[in-house]
């Protein structure tokens, strides 16, 4: 675990490595593997491949402060196997940002009346997956008009909400995975904002495999994709759905549904 003193997203940082790190296997990379007492590789392994001091390497997985080169960066993405999420990632928690407190996003009107006109469902969601902003098609399937503002927040509403559940039937903890490792690489750049602290606090209450899944700390990118509906009154849906940021402000993404 990270030491006293580290701000929250070196804390992640050293997480993140330390998942990674886990989760390889010896003959993955190459090495002998041997009897070990824990998974994974050892911290001095990761530190060969990647051509750098074990004791620099073990600073950074105790989330200290350290300002690692891009050359670093990438040589830890290879010897780590990363993605390219997983690499865009550790790019990004890398980075010294201060960040203000999170305020939830107001959508500029031109952008809520193009959403309210469309044909197709369609919402608008912002940093924290709040949901802003969306018409009348989307809200016969998803019904947003029906939870409180609080409740507003696709990872909530997905992960907490029992008609989400049956909504997605069969489906469900393929597409709630998904979403909660496309939201973490989101929300280690924000670790420790209350805002943050406070949905994930709702959500380990109000959902049992949610804890499994984030400890986990699988990284992936936003990517189009389709879902598969069981819906109460239209039956069964097969969607397509592709999103799109906002050039009034990147934190806005616009989310557009196709039927397939």
């Amino acid at each position: 675990m990270a030491e006293p003193g580290t701000n929250s997203r070196q804390s992640e940082l050293g997480d993140f490595l330390r998942s990674r790190r886990q989760k390889l296997t010896p003959k993955a990379v190459g090495l002998s593997g041997g009897r070990r007492r824990t998974p994974g590789l050892r911290r001095e392994e990761v530190a060969d491949l990647a051509g750098i001091g074990v004791d620099w390497y073990i600073r950074l997985e105790q989330g200290r402060s350290v300002s690692p080169s891009a050359a670093t960066i990438d040589a830890l993405a290879r010897a780590l196997r990363l993605t390219r999420a997983e690499h865009r990632h550790l790019k990004e928690l890398t980075q010294n940002t201060d960040r203000r407190a999170f305020v939830r996003e107001t959508v500029p009107s031109a952008v809520r009346r193009t959403v309210e006109q469309l044909n197709l469902p369609a919402y608008v969601t912002g940093r924290r997956w709040d949901i802003l902003a969306w018409n009348a098609a989307a809200d016969e399937i998803f019904a947003f008009s029906r939870l409180a503002e609080a409740d507003r927040n696709s990872l909530l509403s997905v992960l907490t909400n029992p008609a989400k559940r049956r909504l997605f039937g069969a489906s469900w903890a393929d597409e709630a995975q998904r979403m909660v490792a496309q939201f973490r690489a989101t929300h280690d750049l924000w670790a420790g904002d209350p805002a943050f602290r406070d949905l994930l606090a709702r959500l380990r209450e109000g959902c049992p495999e949610f804890i499994g899944w984030w400890e986990a700390h699988d990284v992936s990118g936003v990517a189009a994709g389709r879902k598969s509906l069981t819906h109460p009154k239209k039956g069964q849906l097969k969607l397509e759905y592709a999103s799109f940021q906002a050039n009034d402000d990147p934190a806005l993404k616009l989310v557009i549904y196709t039927t397939v």
